[in-house]
């Protein structure tokens, strides 16, 4: 019995050590990678789900998972409201809703929502971001034809994980046809949003115990993209790098100070950018598709220097790409999945999945996931082979990325909340 109970302890230890939580766009890493052991590989709209919650409103931004914890955003039309919710991850049950902010809907793309953007938490609070219109109403720039849009100011607030609004503070403009997404990006002591519009467009860090602004970039293109910043120490040095404005871009996330930049090579993007710790890898964009490896150690302007290699042929707009070992994987709008080795730039395979893709993969034990508009997930085995492990329909439609928790995958349908698994397989301990 006291073997038992030893292995019991020691059971239970292991699992709480491999689970991890999912705390922010694209988990713990920003790069769509979880380190869980046992992710579900089957399920059905009646299978595996071990629970579904009805959404109230609309939204595309992702689940975060902290502990118990499960946190997204929403819209709810009928009363203009701008909502954080919390559920419980066990059940599904909604644990508390908080108005963010009340004001008329803003002009948005059709494959854009009100409640795009994911929150992001430490544990401790959690930090969510909207737009609110101002009223005015002004021609949109940057776009093909002449029409009328809404201005507005970006909405950045802190909760305690009990729903305890901490502060909020409107750091600056925001203007686009498209509408709003932003993500924060949690650092040291600061929590930092890409501010990147059509107009005087910025990225600003705040404290993150008082909302206090600690520094500005002014990011002198003033074209609109949607890219969440990643951050990493890479050559020697802390890197907070991201696409958009007409460039690519390295900072210093302890002051905003630029590092280095390349030209483009196309005007908008959306996908954030990955990395294998030797190169970053950059996917976009509008008007032109571009998929690039930069080498980053370099200094300055780099865009002569530091390509490592380049393609267009299936590089993808919205969905980021994701690094697993040596495999370089992405999906592009229209569902033409591409395998690339990381190093080389040598396409392994180019495939289609079922539908257009706007979710960004994630990766755990070695398996990706792609989540398609259809609400179908292919599951691969990254390889220099073509290799399906499962095709798992939902039986909903699906804009939100995934995330995975504690052995859970969590999918944001058009109208539910899905906690999936863990699969009968990866039950025995």
């Amino acid at each position: 019995m006291r073997l038992l109970g030893s292995f019991l302890i020691y059971t239970t230890l292991s699992l709480s050590l491999s689970a991890e939580n999912w705390p922010a766009w694209r988990g713990p890493n920003g790069d769509g990678t979880s380190l869980e052991p046992r992710p579900p590989i089957k399920w059905s709209p009646t299978d595996n789900i071990a629970w579904k919650t009805a959404l109230p409103g609309k939204g595309h931004s992702s689940p975060i998972i902290w502990e118990d914890t499960v946190l997204l955003t929403s819209f709810l039309p009928e009363s203009n409201e701008r909502v954080l919710l919390c559920f419980d991850r066990r059940t599904g049950a909604n644990v508390w809703q908080r108005t963010v902010l009340e004001a008329p809907p803003e002009s948005i793309h059709r494959l854009n929502s009100r409640a795009s953007g994911t929150p992001t938490t430490d544990g401790t609070r959690v930090f969510v971001t909207f737009l609110r219109p101002t009223g005015d109403e002004v021609v949109a720039p940057n776009v093909s034809s002449n029409r009328l849009i809404t201005a507005g100011r970006m909405v950045v607030a802190a909760y305690s994980l009990t729903g305890e609004r901490l502060w909020v503070t409107e750091p600056g403009d925001f203007v686009s046809a498209h509408g709003y997404n932003a993500c924060p990006v949690l650092y040291e002591d600061l929590v930092i949003i890409n501010g990147d519009h059509d107009g005087d467009a910025y990225i600003v860090a705040l404290e993150q115990d008082t909302g206090a602004e600690r520094w500005r970039i002014a990011r002198e293109n003033k074209t609109r993209s949607y890219v969440t910043p990643i951050i990493r120490k890479i050559a020697g040095r802390t890197q907070m790098v991201l696409s958009g404005s007409h460039s690519v871009v390295s900072y210093n996330p302890d002051n905003g100070s630029a590092i280095w930049n390349i030209d483009g090579p196309t005007e908008q993007f959306v996908a954030s950018m990955v990395d294998n710790g030797e190169y970053f890898f950059v996917t976009g964009g509008y008007p032109e598709r571009h998929l690039l490896a930069i080498r980053p150690d370099g200094t300055g302007n780099v865009t002569d220097s530091h390509i490592a290699w380049r393609t267009k042929r299936g590089a993808g707009y919205v969905p980021s790409p994701i690094v697993v070992g040596p495999y370089l994987l992405l999906v592009a709008d229209s569902g033409i999945a591409s395998c690339f080795d990381a190093k080389s730039g040598k396409r392994h395979w180019m495939e289609r999945l079922p539908g257009g893709h706007s979710a960004s993969p994630i990766s755990a034990a070695g398996k990706v996931y792609f989540v398609s508009d259809r609400g179908i997930t292919t599951i691969l085995q990254p390889n220099a082979e073509y290799t399906v492990l499962a095709q798992n329909e939902l039986g909903e439609r699906v804009s939100a990325s995934p995330a995975i928790s504690q052995r859970n995958l969590f999918i944001r349908g058009e109208r539910h909340l899905f906690c999936i698994g863990p699969s009968p397989e990866s039950t025995d301990d």
